[in-house]
């Protein structure tokens, strides 16, 4: 084995080894993931990771969406159905249920809440003249929770604003 061969191989600090690889794209990139019969996509920067269905610690008085709370890796983290949230058909959970954990940082402070979703489909590249505005049509989905609308071959896939998301509704106490 020669050193100084295997030394000649080693990238320099700021030079990249990444030949063969084509994971750039100009666009915006959204992990996919479905709810009910619908597609949804969320900025993939925001993801910190997908986690399979585990049935969390639940607090009392919350909404019904608010499923619970997870200790990942000693930081508490929210965990909200977003079927219930939305009002998109019956809950219920499957082996392909998972929770996805979102992380976003506003105002030097950093959010993270996972969001109870049917199932990921794929990474979505989207460039920007792509992304049509929703029509404010009264959906299930509040306008303000929406960024954008792509189409995706034959489907239409809603991308989501993750920081409108992980905005919390004051909740009321009901009366005793």
């Amino acid at each position: 084995m020669n050193i100084q061969a295997l030394a000649q191989e080693i990238p320099e600090q700021g030079e990249q080894a990444f030949e063969g690889i084509d994971f750039i794209t100009d666009g915006e990139q959204y992990l996919t993931f479905i709810l009910g019969k619908e597609q949804y996509g969320v900025d993939i920067l925001c993801v910190e990771e997908i986690r399979s269905w585990e049935k969390p610690t639940r607090i009392p008085n919350s909404p019904d969406y608010v499923k619970g709370v997870i200790n990942m890796r000693g930081i508490i983290v929210p965990i909200i159905d977003l079927r219930q949230k939305f009002s998109i058909g019956k809950t219920y959970y499957a082996a392909t249920t998972v929770v996805i954990v979102l992380t976003t940082e506003h105002e030097l402070k950093k959010r993270t809440i996972g969001f109870v979703v049917d199932a990921v489909s794929d990474v979505l590249n989207a460039e920007e003249n792509e992304i049509k505005p929703a029509p404010a049509f009264g959906g299930c989905i509040p306008q303000h929770y929406i960024d954008g609308l792509v189409n995706v071959d034959e489907n239409v896939i809603t991308l989501l604003n993750v920081q409108e998301l992980q905005t919390l509704e004051p909740h009321q106490l009901l009366s005793q």
